[in-house]
């Protein structure tokens, strides 16, 4: 493990309930980080997520990967202690559900990066199986 939780809480803004990842294994700031979210059946969006059948939303998938594109972002010196913001999410694809006991491999790779704003490619897995998908742009500030 190369970053645990408290150690990414110094480099992304991001807290309970909103911190949805748990460590970092490769990283190579401003180029790309890998990391894991292991679900649990005590997050607390299974609540309402459903109530009979626990499904992680998408759209929380989709910030896994953004906050583990944004730990590659402001892991560079000139980044540190600013905030990545979403710019947009381009081409998102949902292959498989996640539930609880699932442990969620994040890869997000910056594609393109020009001044404070970059594209990065996010692909979240389930063991071998693409779980989701999706082209984030971010801007930093």
């Amino acid at each position: 493990m190369l970053l645990n939780s408290n150690q990414i809480q110094q480099i992304i803004p991001h807290r309970f309930p909103m911190l949805l990842v748990d460590q970092i294994f490769e990283l190579e700031p401003g180029v790309s980080a890998t990391g894991l979210k292991n679900v649990t059946a005590n997050e607390p969006f299974f609540q309402g997520h459903f109530p009979q059948e626990h499904v992680m939303p998408g759209v929380l998938i989709i910030e896994a990967l953004a906050q583990v594109g944004a730990v590659a972002l402001l892991s560079l010196e000139e980044n540190k202690g600013k905030i990545a913001y979403f710019g947009g999410i381009k081409s998102a694809k949902f292959k498989r559900k996640v539930i609880p006991g699932d442990t969620l491999t994040l890869k997000t790779e910056i594609i393109k990066s020009r001044g404070s704003v970059g594209v990065g490619s996010a692909t979240a897995y389930v063991g071998d199986e693409i779980a989701a998908t999706a082209e984030l742009t971010f801007a930093i500030g």
